[in-house]
């Protein structure tokens, strides 16, 4: 078995959720469910060793529009959510994680060698993202907090816009050059996280955020979970101008598992064939190098194809990409190690 370090997952989301409606998240994880996508044991049975797990403050006001006669849609960007309750929730998920860790469900790791060993020892490492920065204020005082507290990636920006810059809405066809990029305080978000060692995620940003970012950071591109724009036209993935910028920094990309990103009519329909992932593999190891792909699932956030079902259906794709080609070393890289090299530049290791 391949054991696999993710890019990104919401299971976070799915257990706060599950707090919400009076149930035992802690439970939920260690013992199993058949809810979404992620637990402890489904994770063994994939190979799924570990990941950023996403510390996200829902939109409640998104609706995911439907295609038009010609396969188009356009949802509008959610609107922009206040600072106090987003803390709050984010404070509430972080307090999950660290009761998992407590509990023996997972280990919060805060380097690389903190991921390796927890990985060496069977246990699952959780690496905490944020994903919106809605819950940092706008003077980045709380961010310390967070640092302290684990969080060692961040995007900017969800798909909706806030203080630090602007998302890119959930669109096909649609370019990702759809608006501003970062503000002012973007601009010193990015700057504050090249000092402490937190990841900047540039995977719902608008274009002119992403070579914002790239031109104010001292870290890798990373991209956590996106794929090719060539491919699939729909405003979150990835121009080859983008993926180039990825290459030439070092970076890397993780495969967005999520159907909407994979398929070349853009459709969220879970009949969604493997091959559609390997193409979009292949084309990013093309046109980057087999160094700056891996896997960025997306987990108990999106549809995914149904050969994958969930966490555990993980090796499926990795036999995928051995039948494909990919020896043990490539998929060393793409499973695992391409994530460690990265992250590991970005924590000042």
């Amino acid at each position: 078995m391949e054991l696999v370090f993710d890019g990104h997952n919401d299971v976070l989301l799915r257990l706060w959720r599950t707090a919400k409606d009076g149930g035992d998240p802690i439970a939920e994880f260690i013992e199993g469910t058949t809810n979404g996508h992620i637990d402890g044991p489904r994770a063994k049975k994939g190979g799924l060793a570990g990941g950023l797990c996403a510390i996200y403050i829902p939109s409640g006001d998104l609706v995911l529009k439907e295609p038009d006669a010609n396969g188009h849609y356009v949802t509008p960007l959610s609107a922009p959510l206040d600072h106090l309750p987003s803390l709050t929730i984010a404070l509430e998920k972080a307090a999950i994680a660290y009761r998992l860790e407590q509990a023996g469900g997972w280990r919060i790791c805060r380097s690389t060698a903190d991921i390796r060993s927890a990985m060496h020892e069977g246990i699952f490492a959780a690496v905490l993202h944020m994903e919106g920065c809605e819950a940092i204020d706008d003077d980045l005082d709380n961010l310390e907090t967070f640092y302290a507290a684990g969080l060692r990636s961040l995007g900017p920006v969800w798909s909706r816009h806030n203080i630090f810059g602007h998302g890119v809405p959930f669109a096909f066809p649609m370019s990702p050059d759809t608006g501003p990029g970062l503000t002012d305080r973007g601009f010193e978000l990015v700057k504050a996280c090249n000092r402490l060692g937190i990841a900047i995620d540039l995977a719902h940003i608008t274009e002119r955020g992403f070579w914002d970012v790239a031109k104010t950071t001292d870290q890798p591109l990373i991209a956590s979970h996106s794929n090719a724009h060539a491919l699939t036209q729909v405003a979150r993935n990835l121009t080859d101008k983008q993926l180039d910028a990825v290459k030439e920094s070092g970076g890397i990309v993780g495969l967005n598992y999520a159907v909407t990103m994979l398929r070349d009519d853009g459709r969220d329909n879970v009949a969604t064939p493997i091959s559609d992932m390997i193409r979009h593999v292949n084309y990013m190891v093309e046109r980057m190098g087999i160094d700056h792909v891996a896997l960025g699932s997306d987990f108990d956030g999106a549809s995914i194809p149904e050969e994958i079902q969930d966490a555990s259906g993980n090796q499926i794709l990795v036999a995928a990409l051995k039948s494909d080609g990919y020896g043990t070393d490539e998929l060393r890289k793409l499973c695992r190690d391409n994530w460690l090299r990265v992250l590991g530049k970005a924590w000042h290791e």
